[in-house]
C-alpha cells in the first residue's frame, strides 16, 4: 500500500487522518436477546453523543458447535433477522450510524440489504479469510479487530480485503481478554501497527474503565470502540467491562477534549503565544545611550525583554558595530540602527 494515509467515510463521517476519532458504542449482545432493550441501548448511545452503535449479527449454530461451552450463550441471546431490520431504522430515526459485525456469509448478506454503512469484523475473524473476503467484496468500508493476532495475521486480512479492490479499511489493536490487564494493554502495538499501515488506525477496548481509551486517543487512535451497557449489574458475559451511559457520556466529553489537547502535531507558535512571544522573549537592548558613529561593545548593550529589536542570536554580529544616529538608553536595536 502506498504511504499516504488512507480515509474513507462511514455514513456521512470522516474517518482517518486530520479528522476526530470515530466512537463507536459497542453493545454487542447487551441487550441480551431483548428487542426493547436493545433499542433502549441506541436511543442512550445517541444521548451519549457517539458516531456509532454496534451489534452482533449471528446464529449460534453458523460459528459456534453444539459442545462449545458458549454455544447456549450465543443461542440464548440470538436476535431474528427482522429485528435487526427494525433496530437499524430505529438508529436511523435518532440519526445515529447502525453497525453490526457479521459472524457468517448469511449475516453479510442480511445487512446488505439494510445498506449498512460498513462492516466490522471481529478479533476471533481475524484470519477467518473467506468471511473477511466476501465481507469486503460488498465494497463497503471493512474495520477488523486485531486481538490475538501478529503484525504477518493484520497483514494477510487487508492483503485479502485489497483483492477484492476494496481499500476502505480500518484497524482496531485490541487484546482478546475480558477484562483486559493494564500490563498486557501493550497500546504502543497500536503504533507499531500505524507504522505498518497507512490506514485508520485505532483502539477496541474490553478493560473495565475509561482511562486505557483515553491513553488510546492521546497515542493517536482514529477509531475508537467501548463495551456499552444500560446497566454493568446486568446479567451477561461483557456487562461489567462495559461503560454504563454516565460513564460513556463523560468518555466522550473526554475524547473530544484530549483532541484538542494533541493538536495536530506541527511544532510552532500557537495563536495564544503570540503576544508573548514578544513580551516574554529578549532582543538585543542598549543599556546606555550612544551616540551617532559609536562602536556596539558588550558593556554598553543586554538581552533583555521585550523581543522588538535583533534577536540575541546574532549577538556576536551585533557587537563592533557602529550606530548610524544617536539612540537612547534602553531601545532596542534593530538592523536600522547600525551599519
Amino acid at each position: 500500500m502506498k504511504n499516504k494515509q488512507q480515509s474513507f467515510k462511514i455514513g456521512q463521517r470522516s474517518i482517518g487522518k486530520n479528522h476526530t476519532a470515530f466512537i463507536i458504542a459497542e453493545a454487542g449482545i447487551n441487550h441480551n436477546g431483548n428487542l426493547k432493550i436493545a433499542k433502549k441501548l441506541i436511543k442512550s448511545a445517541k444521548q451519549c453523543g457517539v458516531d456509532a452503535i454496534k451489534f452482533q449479527t449471528f446464529k449460534a449454530d453458523d460459528f459456534t458447535s453444539v459442545s462449545s461451552p458458549y454455544y447456549k450463550l450465543f443461542k440464548k441471546v440470538e436476535l431474528d433477522d427482522s429485528d435487526f431490520g427494525e433496530l437499524a431504522d430505529y438508529a436511523k430515526q435518532h440519526n445515529l450510524e447502525f453497525l453490526s459485525t457479521p459472524f457468517s456469509n448469511n449475516a453479510v448478506d442480511l445487512l446488505s440489504k439494510l445498506k449498512i454503512s460498513c462492516f466490522k469484523i471481529s478479533s476471533g475473524d481475524l484470519t477467518n479469510l473467506p468471511l473477511i473476503k466476501y465481507s469486503a467484496s460488498k465494497n463497503k468500508p471493512i474495520l477488523i479487530s486485531t486481538g490475538m493476532g501478529t503484525i504477518n495475521d493484520i497483514n494477510e486480512s487487508v492483503n485479502e480485503v485489497l483483492k477484492t479492490n476494496n481499500k476502505k479499511i480500518g484497524l482496531f489493536h485490541s487484546v482478546s481478554a475480558y477484562p483486559t490487564p493494564y500490563d498486557q494493554t501493550n497500546m504502543l502495538a497500536m503504533q507499531t501497527m500505524m507504522k505498518h499501515f497507512p490506514l485508520p488506525i485505532g483502539y477496541s477496548d474490553n478493560g473495565p474503565d475509561m482511562i486505557v481509551p483515553e491513553v488510546a486517543i492521546s497515542l493517536g487512535a482514529k477509531l475508537l470502540e467501548k463495551h456499552f451497557t444500560l446497566d454493568k449489574k446486568m446479567n451477561g458475559p461483557d456487562h461489567n467491562l462495559s461503560a454504563n451511559p454516565t460513564q460513556m457520556k463523560e468518555l466522550v466529553k473526554r475524547i473530544r477534549k484530549i483532541e484538542e489537547i494533541v493538536g495536530d502535531g506541527i511544532k510552532q507558535p500557537q495563536k495564544c503565544e503570540i503576544e508573548g512571544l514578544i513580551s516574554i522573549r529578549r532582543s538585543i537592548i542598549t543599556k546606555k545611550s550612544l551616540k551617532k558613529g559609536e562602536t556596539i561593545t558588550q558593556d554598553s548593550i543586554k538581552l533583555a525583554r521585550p523581543a522588538n529589536g535583533i534577536q540575541p542570536k546574532f549577538l556576536d554580529k551585533v557587537i563592533g558595530k557602529k550606530v548610524i544616529k544617536n539612540i537612547r538608553d534602553n531601545t532596542p536595536l534593530t538592523w536600522k540602527h547600525i551599519k
